[in-house]
């Protein structure tokens, strides 16, 4: 399977759809998916926005729970592959990603009546 590198700073503002979920690789013995090295790979869906175009939901997979990441979060992929797939008469696209971070917000700044000198 050949895989394609996707220039996230394409896609616009990232965020967190659903928050990362330990991926199911066998649904009938409900066992957890595996890399080579025996950690368990999470998925995690992530809304794409475009500008001029409609919200689109992708589902990430990344080795490792990424931390910090929770619903609605705004966050960073890195080393984003499409790959496309097919099994008989389906097809689509899968994603996976090296790391998949949440983007530090801003601090609040405070808006009220200070002490100045």
């Amino acid at each position: 399977m050949q895989s394609i590198p996707v220039d996230t700073s394409r896609l616009g503002v990232l965020r967190c759809a659903v928050a990362p979920e330990p991926k199911i690789g066998d649904f009938e013995k409900q066992e957890v998916k595996k890399d080579r090295d025996g950690n368990t790979i999470y998925t995690v869906a992530v809304t794409v926005r475009q500008e001029g175009r409609r919200v689109s939901v992708i589902e990430v997979s990344v080795t490792g729970e990424p931390k910090g990441v929770t619903e609605g979060a705004e966050v960073r992929i890195t080393g984003l592959e499409a790959f496309a797939w097919a099994m008989g008469d389906r097809h689509g696209i899968s994603f996976r990603a090296a790391a998949i971070t949440p983007v530090p917000q801003a601090p609040a700044t405070a808006t009220g009546k200070g002490g100045g000198a």
